[in-house]
């Protein structure tokens, strides 16, 4: 019988000299730690975390370091830096074992994480991203890819230019994960939107994410993983992008892949009820442990 839904607590966690915002669903099972990516927040998991509290799970969605509600050092954004904070953050909070998602860099931060911690995760999620290698397939030299990869200037954006965009852009999306989205700008007192990321602390991470070779660190992942690309954009994407699930898929001992077809980079934003079920999916058939 599932449990009954329960408002998320919602607090800021004290770790290495910094704070963490986390939003936690109580739960007697298994329970799931939730990962976002780059300039992203922990509401793009809410729907997914309602969906694991309701079968019983204990929940928890954060704010990585730069982002959202929590701290905004402007050093500390390598690899090891942010997977510290979710090993601290994990042992602050008691999470004996947690399945750890994480979706684009969030879950390269979760690859990492695992490697660093083989056995610190009951089970990995790899949501759209973990596989992400900047260094391969003829990306370009790091001066390319930052110019490519440079986020767009959207600081003096009206709030409801931004909506009205969001909107046009992800014409099936939710309402409800329309303005989870736009939680990762913060609503300054004249009406405009910022990133809670700086672009400055934008670049740190993507220079680490660059500086980072996957195929390096699959072999130490030691807990069963679940790879879950999107299936977007060219077709000469989509082949590169093939190509990395598959050396993620060879390079893990215990890894299985499940490809969303015709869906967004923010699979958990566009479709969180079918992802939610697939990582329950995962628990009911002993792929992860219950």
């Amino acid at each position: 019988m599932a449990a009954p839904l329960s408002l998320p607590a919602e607090r800021q966690v004290p770790i290495r000299g910094q704070r963490i915002h986390v939003r936690e669903w109580p739960g007697e099972k298994r329970p799931f730690l939730l990962v976002h990516g780059l300039a992203s927040n922990c509401m793009t998991w809410e729907a997914t975390a309602r969906r694991l509290h309701e079968a019983g799970h204990r929940v928890v969605s954060i704010d990585q370091r730069g982002h959202g509600l929590s701290s905004k050092p402007d050093t500390g954004y390598s690899f090891a830096d942010v997977t510290d904070d979710l090993r601290d953050l994990i042992g602050h909070l008691q999470m004996r074992s947690p399945i750890v998602a994480g979706q684009s860099w969030g879950g390269n931060v979760v690859l990492e994480y695992a490697a660093r911690f083989p056995f610190g995760p009951a089970g990995v999620v790899l949501v759209d991203g973990g596989f992400i290698d900047l260094q391969s397939g003829g990306n370009g030299s790091w001066e390319q890819i930052a110019e490519r990869l440079k986020p767009p200037a959207l600081a003096g954006t009206p709030r409801a230019v931004m909506l009205q965009r969001m909107r046009q852009y992800h014409a099936d999306w939710s309402d409800e994960g329309i303005e989870h989205q736009m939680a990762n700008f913060e609503t300054l007192p004249d009406g405009t939107v910022r990133s809670w990321l700086t672009l400055d602390r934008h670049m740190q991470i993507l220079r680490s994410l660059w500086e980072q070779r996957p195929h390096e660190l699959y072999p130490r992942v030691q807990a069963p993983t679940l790879v879950l690309p999107a299936e977007n954009g060219p077709d000469e994407r989509w082949a590169r992008k093939r190509d990395e699930v598959a050396a993620a898929e060879g390079g893990m001992p215990n890894a299985r892949v499940r490809w969303f077809e015709k869906t967004d980079h923010d699979i958990h934003v566009q479709r969180p009820a079918e992802l939610a079920d697939v990582l329950l999916d995962a628990v009911y058939d002993g792929f992860f442990p219950a």
